[in-house]
C-alpha cells in the first residue's frame, strides 16, 4: 500500500496545484469544443447532401426514413440518426447554406442551440444575431429560447439615453448597446399593487436572472447601498460594476411613470458615486432609471441638459415564471449557492480599492493599471502584506468569477477566506502608515 505523500510547506505548492487544475479544465473545455465542432459540421454536411439529392433526384420525405433506418443499422452505437434529427439536419443546412459561416459561427454552438435557432426564427438576420449573442454570452438552450421569446433583438440598445453627449466614444456606443428597453422581469410573480421594496426584493431573490437580463459584464455590488453626503444618509436601490465599461452602474427602481425629478435625483447619486467610489482609472458612472412607463418627450427634456450619463427604460413583470426558465433560474436556496461567485467579484473590487489607497500614501508611486499590476507595484515598493503570494491563488478564482466562468465551491470558499484576510492586512498596513 502506497503511503500518502505530504505536500511541501509554503505557497509554492498551492500555486502549482491551482495552475495545473486550471490547465486541466482549459484542456478539457477545448476538447469538448473540438468534438462539438466536428459533430455540427457532420450534421450540416449530411443535411446539405440530403437537401441536394432531394432537389436533384426529386426524392420525397420518405427517403429520410429509409436513410435513418440504414444508418442506424450500420452505426448502432451512434445517437442522433433518427428520422426527426435527419430532418433537423436538412433544415439546418437550408437555414445556413454558407459553409464558411457554419464553420466560423454556428459550429461553436451545441446542436440543441442550432435546432432552436432553426425552429424559432425564420429571418436569417435574426438567426445570425441570436447565434452571435448566444456565443458571446454563453447562453444555455433554455436561456436562448427565453431571449428569442422575449424578442431581445427588438429591445437591445433601445433605451432613451444621453450617452452620445455625456460619454466619449467608443464607450458611449458600447453603453448604448448594453441597455435595453423594455427590461423583461418575467421571472417575477408580483401583483399590480407591488411596492418598490417588493420589486427590489424580488430582483435580489432572483439575482442570477436579473444579471442574465441586464447582460454580460454586470457584477453585483450591493442593494440599498449606503452613501453619506454632508452627514446625511442616502441609499442606492441597486449598485453594479460593469467589467467591460469599467464603471459603476446605479439602478433606481420606480413603480410609476417617469418623472423629471427622477433624473435630478440620479444626477445627485452619480456625482456622489463618482466622488466616493470611482477610481481614477474608472470611466464615469452610469445611471439607469427603470420605470413602469415613460413619455419620450418628458424623458428627452429631462436628459437634455444633464451632464451625467443616464438612461431611462421601462420594465415589465409577469404573473408567472416562463416555462423555459423554470429549470434554468435558481430558487432563493439555489441562489445561496451561486452567491459566493458574486461575492468574489465584490471582494476583487474591494482588494483593488484597498491596494490603491495604500499606494496613494506613497507620493513617489505611479498608479499602475489592473489588479495584477497593482499587486506587483505594492510588492516592488516593499509595502505588500505577507500573504501577497498566497493571494495570487485567490486572484485566479476571482478572475474566473468576474468572467462568469464555473468555479468549484471549494475553490470559491478558499478564495473568499484568502481575500478577506488579505483585505484586513491591507487595511492594517494602511492604518499603520497613516498613524
Amino acid at each position: 500500500m502506497t503511503a500518502p505523500v505530504s505536500a511541501p510547506e509554503g505557497g509554492g505548492y498551492a500555486s502549482l496545484l491551482a495552475e495545473l487544475k486550471e490547465r486541466i479544465r482549459t484542456a478539457r473545455l477545448k476538447a469538448a469544443v473540438a468534438v462539438n465542432r466536428e459533430l455540427i459540421l457532420l450534421y450540416w454536411s449530411i443535411g446539405r447532401d440530403i437537401l441536394a439529392r432531394q432537389t436533384a433526384e426529386g426524392w420525397g420525405a420518405r427517403i429520410i426514413d429509409r436513410l435513418a433506418a440504414d444508418l442506424r443499422r450500420d452505426f448502432p452505437e451512434m445517437t442522433g440518426l433518427s428520422p426527426r434529427n435527419l430532418k433537423y439536419m436538412r433544415a439546418f443546412a437550408e437555414a445556413f447554406p454558407d459553409e464558411e459561416f457554419v464553420q466560423q459561427v454556428v459550429a461553436q454552438l451545441p446542436w440543441g442551440h442550432n435546432v432552436k435557432l432553426v425552429e424559432a426564427l425564420k429571418d436569417p438576420t435574426e438567426r445570425l444575431w441570436y447565434a452571435r449573442q448566444a456565443i458571446e454570452h454563453g447562453w444555455s438552450r433554455n436561456v436562448l429560447a427565453h431571449q428569442i421569446e422575449s424578442q431581445l433583438h427588438r429591445r437591445q440598445g433601445k433605451a432613451l439615453t444621453n450617452f452620445a453627449r455625456t460619454l466619449p466614444a467608443p464607450q458611449s456606443d458600447l453603453a448604448q448597446e448594453l441597455i435595453k428597453d423594455p427590461y423583461s422581469f418575467d421571472f417575477l410573480a408580483l401583483g399590480p399593487e407591488m411596492t418598490e421594496r417588493e420589486l427590489e426584493r424580488g430582483l435580489l431573490e432572483h439575482l442570477r436572472a436579473l444579471i442574465l437580463e441586464l447582460g454580460k459584464g454586470f457584477a453585483f455590488v450591493g442593494s440599498q447601498y449606503h452613501l453619506e453626503v454632508a452627514e446625511q444618509d442616502f441609499y442606492l436601490d441597486l449598485l453594479f460594476y460593469h467589467l467591460r465599461l469599467r464603471c459603476f452602474i446605479v439602478v433606481e427602481l420606480k413603480i410609476e411613470e417617469f418623472k423629471p425629478e427622477f433624473a435630478g435625483k440620479m444626477n445627485f447619486y452619480l456625482s456622489a458615486v463618482d466622488d466616493q467610489l470611482r477610481h481614477e482609472t474608472d470611466a464615469p458612472s452610469i445611471g439607469i432609471i427603470l420605470c413602469k412607463g415613460k413619455n419620450e418627450v418628458i424623458v428627452e427634456y429631462a436628459l437634455r441638459d444633464s451632464t451625467k450619463p443616464m438612461g431611462i427604460a421601462e420594465y415589465r413583470v409577469s404573473a408567472a415564471l416562463p416555462e423555459p426558465l423554470q429549470t434554468e433560474l435558481p430558487t432563493v436556496a439555489e441562489f445561496a449557492r451561486e452567491f459566493p461567485l458574486i461575492s468574489l467579484v465584490k471582494l476583487r473590487i474591494e482588494v483593488e480599492r484597498e491596494i490603491r489607497l495604500l499606494i496613494n500614501s506613497d507620493m513617489e508611486a505611479e498608479r499602475p493599471v489592473g489588479l495584477g499590476s497593482v499587486l506587483e507595484e505594492v510588492q516592488r515598493l516593499g509595502i505588500a502584506p505577507q500573504s501577497a503570494d498566497r493571494f495570487r491563488i485567490a486572484l485566479q478564482a476571482m478572475n474566473r468569477a468576474a468572467h462568469g466562468l464555473d468555479l468549484p465551491e471549494s475553490d470559491a470558499t478558499q478564495a473568499t477566506e484568502i481575500a478577506t484576510a488579505f483585505i484586513a492586512e491591507l487595511r492594517a498596513l494602511r492604518d499603520g502608515r497613516s498613524g
